[in-house]
C-alpha cells in the first residue's frame, strides 16, 4: 500500500458513500476515524477529500493570529482546523469562505466554532464544526503551526489524510489505509443494498439481513 494521494475517482467513490457504512468499515478494519460532535450547517453538504491541517494554541505574551494561510490549499482538499474545541471564539468566517470557495477548497471540519453561516450557505459552502458562535478568535488564539498532525477530538489528523463528511458527521481515513477503507466500504454498501432489496421484495427482515451476514458487516477480522 502505497501512501500517494488518492485519484479523483477513488474520492468520488468516497463521497458517494454513506459516512455510516465508513465507520462500519473502520471498526471492520481496527482503525480509529469517527469524530465526535461536528455537525455540518448543511445536512446535504457531502466531501471527501485530503487534509490541510491547522493547529491553534490560546494567544501568548507574543500575541495573537488566525493566520493567512488559505492561498497555500489545493483545490478538492479539506481544512482540517484543530481548535482544542474551543467553543467560545471562531477560527472561520466570511472572508475565508468566499476564498475558499473560489479557490476549489472541498470543505472546512472544525475541532471549535465559526461564524457568518448565512454567508456560508448563500456560497454553498461545507462547513462541519461544534456549533456557531460570532466571537472572534483574532487576539485570542494564534496558529502555532500548519500541515502538521492535529486532533479532532480525539481522532488524530495527519497531513494528507482523507476527511470524508456528510449530514451524520465526519471520519478520517488514514492515507496508508484509505484504498482499503473503501473496498471494504464498498462491499458492506452492496450488501446492505441487498437486504434493502430484499426486504423491497417481501422477504421478512430477518431472513433479508442473515442471508448477507448484516450483524458481522462491522466486525472486526484483523
Amino acid at each position: 500500500m502505497t501512501e500517494d494521494r488518492l485519484t479523483t475517482d477513488e474520492l468520488a467513490r468516497l463521497r458517494a458513500l454513506s459516512t455510516s457504512t465508513l465507520g462500519d468499515a473502520l471498526d471492520k478494519l481496527g482503525l480509529p476515524g469517527a469524530v465526535e460532535g461536528l455537525t455540518p450547517i448543511d445536512r446535504e453538504a457531502r466531501i471527501a477529500g485530503h487534509a490541510y491541517t491547522l493547529m491553534y494554541m490560546p494567544v501568548g505574551t507574543k500575541g495573537g493570529n488566525v493566520g493567512d494561510y488559505i492561498d497555500d490549499i489545493g483545490a478538492g482538499d479539506v481544512v482540517v482546523i484543530d481548535n482544542r474545541g474551543r467553543t467560545d471564539c471562531t477560527v472561520w468566517g466570511n472572508i475565508l469562505t468566499e476564498v475558499a470557495r473560489m479557490r476549489g477548497v472541498a470543505g472546512t471540519v472544525i475541532d471549535g466554532v465559526n461564524r457568518d453561516l448565512p454567508e456560508s450557505l448563500a456560497l454553498e459552502y461545507p462547513i462541519w464544526s461544534r456549533r456557531s458562535h460570532m466571537r472572534t478568535g483574532k487576539d485570542r488564539v494564534v496558529l502555532e503551526a500548519t500541515n502538521v498532525p492535529v486532533c479532532l477530538g480525539t481522532v488524530r489528523v495527519e497531513p494528507g489524510d482523507v476527511v470524508c463528511a456528510d449530514g451524520n458527521g465526519v471520519v478520517v481515513l488514514p492515507l496508508s489505509r484509505a484504498r482499503e477503507v473503501l473496498a471494504v466500504s464498498e462491499e458492506i454498501d452492496a450488501k446492505e443494498e441487498a437486504i434493502l432489496r430484499d426486504v423491497r421484495a417481501g422477504k421478512p427482515l430477518v431472513e433479508a439481513r442473515r442471508a448477507h451476514g448484516y450483524h458481522a458487516l462491522q466486525t472486526r477480522t484483523s
